[in-house]
């Protein structure tokens, strides 16, 4: 699973995310590394100033990264995801910053031999929900299982469900994308 994950995104980003695993896992802080990675994801996510500044390639480095320091600092985030954050920063690899995060999360799950699940819906799943996928995908073999969501208006509704390579599509999207393409054949 690690290896899939690295191909899927990319050197770069596996790379930064291993030795920021080994890091933790040799500091014994992985757990706080893993939640306080989550916690960041999110605030790229959540905040458009902070995006600017990880993918405006025209900002001074050295101001970057000491903002971001500054910020993760007021933030309450620990010194090794500051110390991190710096080091993806002199190397010029701000606009890798989330890629690496989320891999690092993959990586964890990996490496505690969990099956990563990717779960596209247009609203967050219900807990319910979460427990069918795992049922489900428990009685076709897989266990211990990671979902993680991400939402994606454009599926219109349905689910799409990535396990490893397998992708199980049951979104309108695709459905109304097979029915358009009967409906060309038949024409």
């Amino acid at each position: 699973m690690l290896q899939s994950t690295c191909i899927a995104f990319g050197g770069l980003e596996c790379r930064y995310a291993t030795a920021l695993y080994n890091f933790a896992v040799e500091q014994n802080q992985l757990s706080l590394v893993l939640e306080e990675s989550q916690t960041l994801i999110r605030l790229i996510d959540e905040n458009l100033l902070l995006r600017k500044v990880l993918h405006d390639q025209r900002l001074d480095i050295c101001m970057a990264r000491n903002a971001l320091v500054v910020m993760l600092k007021k933030c309450g985030f620990s010194k090794s995801i500051q110390n991190f954050v710096g080091v993806v920063a002199n190397n010029r690899r701000l606009s890798f910053l989330r890629s690496i995060l989320m891999i690092l999360g993959e990586i964890a799950v990996a490496r505690r031999g969990d099956v990563l699940v990717k779960v596209s819906s247009t609203i967050p799943l219900l807990d319910h929900q979460r427990e069918q996928i795992k049922e489900s995908l428990s009685r076709v073999g897989y266990s211990r299982i990671t979902i993680r969501e991400f939402i994606d208006p454009s599926l219109l509704g349905g689910l799409v469900i990535r396990v490893g390579t397998k992708l199980y599509d049951s979104s309108l999207k695709a459905h109304l994308f097979r029915l358009r393409y009967a409906m060309k054949g038949v024409a």
